[in-house]
């Protein structure tokens, strides 16, 4: 049976972008007959705001999404929360330190700042680390420890990778890209990477539909897939909205938020609507129910790249 799920980082309010990532990963899962599942996560403590978690059940219900396990129905792999899964976290990790594929890192904090942080791909994390720390003996280890705690980086595999997404077509990436990576920040703070591929494979993902600002994550969660022994889970990843000047629509304070499109009166239907006819699942765009596309649901139809929005029709919307 499919399995997929929609897991939302409640850092901010959703905006159209993550409703049309939790419209399609609903749409794909229930036109498979699979089970939906939501998951919450906040593993990055500082970033995340419990307010907005109640925001983002209500904001998925009024646009007519429903989940078979979550955080408020419960399930046979709960909790559907990250900061209650640490010990799964922890497990993975001395896992992972009994094989020899960590070792701790001492590179400065300003070098590490934002590896628990959104987007978490390649592309958002600069250069490659270039491996100091990686051949450090034991007695320098012990050395550097006394002046500061470590981070926990995953030693890549000196292997490529490639694999067929579902959207994006065939992905090839080199031997070692991106180079060894953070697991554990040295403030104690879990990497997505880690949590989200031992969060996948204990709640039995199949299906994996997401962002395509995560799509350079896939080699690393392959990597650690492989490396903790679980199933890799078949991954496919949308395109990113884009206003008409060329901005993610994201990044636009106000424009596109489901709250603001709430409270200027417009319609759920409305936005599920302009959903799928950006995602190009109807022609036009046309005000219907989340239930109404799923029989004719069809992956294939999904635009493999960046997605142009008409900025000024969502502010007639809103009414601005």
């Amino acid at each position: 049976m499919l399995r997929g799920r929609f897991a939302p980082t409640p850092s901010g309010l959703m905006h159209l972008g993550n409703a049309m990532t939790a419209l399609l990963c609903w749409l794909h899962t229930r036109s498979a007959n699979g089970r939906f599942v939501l998951r919450i996560e906040d593993i990055d403590g500082p970033r995340s705001r419990p307010e907005f978690t109640g925001q983002i059940l209500e904001d998925l219900r009024w646009l007519g999404l429903d989940w078979d396990e979550g955080p408020d129905t419960g399930g046979p792999y709960g909790p559907y929360v990250q900061s209650e899964r640490l010990a799964c976290y922890t497990e993975a990790l001395d896992k992972l330190q009994r094989s020899g594929r960590l070792y701790p890192c001492y590179c400065s904090r300003a070098e590490l700042a934002a590896v628990a942080s959104a987007p978490h791909g390649l592309a958002s994390e600069g250069p490659a680390y270039a491996g100091a720390c990686r051949s450090l003996s034991p007695q320098e280890r012990e050395e550097r420890t006394r002046r500061k705690l470590p981070s926990l980086r995953f030693a890549v595999p000196d292997t490529p990778i490639s694999y067929m997404d579902g959207i994006a077509g065939l992905q090839s990436f080199s031997a070692g890209a991106g180079g060894d990576f953070v697991v554990r920040r040295a403030d104690g703070i879990l990497a997505y990477q880690l949590a989200v591929v031992v969060d996948d494979a204990a709640m039995g993902i199949t299906d994996v539909l997401r962002g395509g600002d995560l799509l350079d994550s896939t080699p690393r969660q392959i990597w650690l897939y492989e490396a903790l022994g679980l199933p890799v889970p078949r991954f496919a990843h949308l395109p990113m909205l884009f206003g008409s000047d060329g901005h993610r629509l994201s990044k636009r304070a106000g424009l596109g938020s489901l709250s603001a499109l709430r409270a200027a009166g417009t319609a759920a239907e409305t936005v599920v609507g302009l959903l799928a006819c950006w995602s190009g699942l109807v022609d036009r765009a046309e005000a219907m129910m989340a239930r109404e596309l799923v029989a004719a649901f069809d992956l294939t139809r999904i635009p493999s790249g960046q997605i142009i929005v008409d900025t000024q029709a969502l502010q007639s919307l809103l009414g601005t």
